[in-house]
């Protein structure tokens, strides 16, 4: 089996070490840094997506500055060649797949914002007729646009655990009323702007997960943001309600998974080369559709 090691900056300290991205410490601001590791049911899989970490950076790039006016991000610098002198030996390393970015104090939950029942909210909805505490309309199909887009916040999990479904009440009793209701907000706000422009390129945002920090009493977006990672867009030409619809992210990786019966423990499996071809593929794509520009691995 290949072994999947996370990045090393040789005397840069590393902070942690997640599913996909690293940290480290640079003065008093962070670098983060994605990998090509790809994930799969809470699991590290045994083979990298090339240039993954890529796609990621350079979309959630993007969308920093796509919603600059909307809310204040963490990036301070992502030109490697301008990064802090200790990181210069690393540049080729970095270029491309790190972001110089304010240590925020990161809040404990993450913010879904739900527009279609898919997921686990499909499974939620056909448990409980709700989704996170929300009561949803009877009859709905998977893939059914949601009569409004739906904030379900989900607790932050460890690695190899799952994250869970919270209700509002949950994540007022974690952070308090008033910063819930702001974080609220804000995911709905930007799931409605990002979703009229993954319409306008012909995609609809089915879910995406936000999270946000706080600098002083500034809440800012943080790490990733409307990636296939975080997000998933389908094509809007296929939308057939009722099912699994086609998507722009890992379901060629989840459905390998599923067919070769892995019984979703360590150690994952490593993937064929068709399945991480296709993979990257999907990446590559999201990244063009989304931004209209290509982008060379």
């Amino acid at each position: 089996m290949q072994d999947i090691l996370p990045t090393s900056l040789a005397g840069i300290p590393k902070i942690a070490s997640g599913k996909v991205r690293d940290l480290y410490a640079v003065g008093d601001d962070l670098l983060l840094v994605a990998s090509d590791r790809i994930s799969a049911f809470d699991h590290v899989l045994g083979s990298e997506i090339p240039g993954k970490g890529k796609v990621l950076t350079q979309l959630s790039l993007f969308w920093f500055e796509f919603l600059e006016h909307t809310v204040p991000n963490h990036l301070i610098q992502s030109e490697v060649d301008v990064f802090p002198t200790e990181l210069l030996p690393f540049r080729e390393e970095l270029r491309d797949r790190s972001m110089l970015v304010k240590r925020a104090n990161m809040f404990p939950v993450e913010c879904v914002v739900r527009g279609y029942l898919s997921g686990s909210g499909w499974k939620d909805y056909q448990q409980t007729g709700a989704l996170c505490g929300i009561a949803l309309p009877a009859g709905l199909r998977e893939g059914d646009a949601l009569p409004e887009p739906l904030f379900t916040p989900a607790s932050k999990s460890q690695q190899g655990e799952h994250d869970e479904n919270i209700s509002f009440a949950d994540i007022c009793e974690r952070i308090g009323r008033r910063e819930a209701e702001t974080l609220r907000d804000l995911s709905l706000t930007i799931y409605s702007q990002a979703a009229r422009h993954a319409d306008q390129c012909g995609l609809i945002l089915a879910d995406t997960k936000f999270e946000f920090g706080t600098v002083g009493d500034v809440i800012l977006l943080a790490d990733e943001v409307l990636t296939p990672d975080s997000s998933r867009f389908w094509p809007r030409d296929g939308y057939t309600p009722g099912g699994a619809q086609q998507s722009f992210d890992k379901q060629f990786v989840r459905n390998y998974l599923e067919d070769v019966a892995w019984n979703k423990q360590a150690p994952a499996p490593v993937l064929p080369w068709e399945i991480i071809e296709r993979t990257q593929e999907k990446y590559l794509e999201a990244y063009r559709v989304l931004t209209g520009k290509a982008l060379s691995l």
